[in-house]
């Protein structure tokens, strides 16, 4: 299992130029619902309904911020999905990598595994990192990454997806052939018109797509979710 000390968090924060606690949102990123009209929002970590149990380091606020191009491919998702009935609930966006550092120290809490039962059921904690379910480092901390689900419109309610967000198994795999027909349909519409406004797909988790072409793909922001 790797871990990115505090020391090395910090660097990266400095290196990448991030704004700080108390400074403002950067330029480059905006509030998505502001500009994804119907955009149902369900920040999980500015709660406790997560993996964790609790609200996670970072999250100041329910609120789904991502850089404009991600933010403007989704808008295009979104206006498609209308065909359909249907419309996109996000549970993540940007991440601050203070966020992901909480994660690393709830992991090193082999006592606290109080969310096992609903979230890893199959898989011991210590198993979440070499999985791939949990990183060091993530994705969503550039700002174009994004965990999201289907709803029916107009009264948004979920669209059947086989297993909640944030479920740790082979079960959340996009491609799990165990899953009703229904299910495997859903997941692919999701899939498939994601990749057709330039995201793309992860292999373990059918919620979780990064923008192909994303503006900062080497650096890792820090500024908090207000």
């Amino acid at each position: 299992m790797r871990f990115l000390t505090t020391t090395v968090l910090l660097a990266v924060s400095v290196s990448a130029g991030v704004a700080r606690a108390g400074e403002p949102v950067p330029a480059e990123f905006v509030d998505a619902a502001s500009v994804v009209p119907g955009l149902v929002v369900d920040m999980r970590y500015a709660g406790s309904s997560n993996f964790i149990g609790r609200p996670v380091e970072g999250y100041e606020a329910p609120v789904c911020i991502l850089t404009r191009q991600a933010t403007e491919a989704l808008a295009g998702v979104q206006a498609e999905l209308e065909e359909y009935g249907m419309g996109l609930k996000v549970f993540d966006c940007y991440r601050p990598t203070r966020a992901v550092a909480d994660f690393v120290r709830w992991a090193e809490d082999e006592a606290d595994t109080k969310m096992k039962a609903e979230f890893y059921p199959d898989l011991d904690k210590s198993e979440l990192f070499a999985e791939g379910y949990i990183s060091d480092r993530s994705g969503h901390s550039r700002g174009s990454t994004v965990d999201l689900t289907l709803v029916y419109l107009p009264y948004q309610t979920d669209v059947p997806m086989g297993t909640g967000f944030d479920f740790f198994s082979t079960r959340s795999w996009p491609t799990d052939a165990d899953q009703p027909s229904g299910v495997r349909a859903h997941r692919l519409l999701l899939s498939s018109i994601m990749q057709k406004h330039g995201f793309k797909p992860y292999a373990k988790e059918w919620w979780h797509f990064t923008l192909a072409d994303e503006p900062f793909p080497e650096t890792y922001f820090d500024f908090p979710v207000r």
